[in-house]
């Protein structure tokens, strides 16, 4: 941090000798003017390269462009005025991974995995994951400043969308058909603890065991609008290095989870009547604050050391 600060002073220092108007020495326009465009990046690292050069640190690496925010928000800026700006912070977040696991085949041998040989037959399962997480504010600046330091404030509104689902396929099936297979799916099948020891997770006190076969997060939702204030020093023509602050109000919500399981229904003699699912919902939660900055994707950064480029 100290490293920064030194680097900061430096650069506004030295950028101070060569001119004290809004011009460089090549006729260049240090601040935005009407129809220029802006993106602002994590200065953080061009201020530690720039501290580590100073201080002769070993070892220094080239700074990277960074994202504003640790949830990846992309900020941009267009001027309709010399003094007024629209802004606007996007994410749009699309993932989704799978992982495959190999089990001995139970339709061959359906034995307990203690006792399964080395050369087993095997079978495959698969676990696929998907997640979303979107997040869009919009909002509006007024600047005014003397100089290269300029002041701006304003207000924005944001919105966020969240979910995640995890799904499980098993290579050993549970069928009716075939009770030999469903001796006991607390094995390998399991996918690493995704098995409800035999008990009562319904209500129905079935004592049997079930396994996951798909979980939803449910859809998490976020709106808000604040107030920002902050300021921003032209260090050279168009790259301006600032930062800025707000308080404001969000209502947030989470919709309810879900997890389906998997389990044999039994007769009285112990066959293997049915394959039954059981779906449980989790329960739900909505939240309402008014503080200084909220730190998620319905806003955009806030309280961090950016550079902006304006162009």
């Amino acid at each position: 941090m100290k490293k920064s600060i030194l680097a900061v002073a430096v650069v506004l220092g030295s950028t101070t000798l060569f001119a004290q108007n809004l011009e460089s020495k090549n006729g260049e326009a240090y601040l935005p003017a009407a129809g220029d465009w802006a993106i602002g990046v994590d200065a953080t690292p061009f201020l530690n390269y720039v501290g580590n050069l100073i201080g002769g640190n070993d070892g220094n690496t080239a700074p990277t462009w960074n994202y504003l925010t640790t949830n990846q928000t992309i900020t941009g800026k267009y001027f309709v005025e010399d003094d007024m700006a629209y802004r606007a912070s996007l994410r749009l977040g699309f993932g989704s991974a799978s992982s495959k696991m190999m089990v001995a085949d139970r339709s061959i041998d359906p034995t307990a995995p203690s006792t399964w040989p080395a050369n087993a037959a095997e079978v495959e399962n698969v676990m696929k994951a998907g997640s979303m997480n979107i997040g869009i504010g919009v909002g509006m600046e007024k600047r005014r400043g003397f100089g290269r330091l300029q002041g701006f404030y304003g207000a924005e509104l944001g919105i966020m969308l969240s979910s995640s689902s995890e799904k499980y396929e098993y290579g050993n099936a549970l069928t009716a058909s075939n009770s030999a297979v469903n001796v006991d799916i607390t094995g390998a099948d399991d996918f690493g603890g995704n098995v409800v020891g035999g008990g009562d997770i319904d209500g129905q006190d079935n004592a049997n065991d079930y396994r996951v076969t798909e979980m939803k997060s449910g859809l998490g939702f976020g709106i808000g609008v604040r107030g920002f204030i902050g300021a921003e020093y032209f260090v050279l023509p168009r790259l301006a290095v600032g930062g800025e602050f707000g308080w404001g109000l969000a209502f947030m919500s989470q919709g309810a989870s879900s997890t389906t399981y998997e389990t044999e229904g039994f007769t009285a003699t112990g066959a293997v009547e049915q394959i039954e699912t059981r779906t449980m919902e989790g329960g739900k939660s909505s939240s309402f604050g008014v503080d200084t900055d909220n730190m998620n994707s319905v806003f955009g950064p806030a309280g961090t050391l950016r550079m902006t480029f304006h162009f």
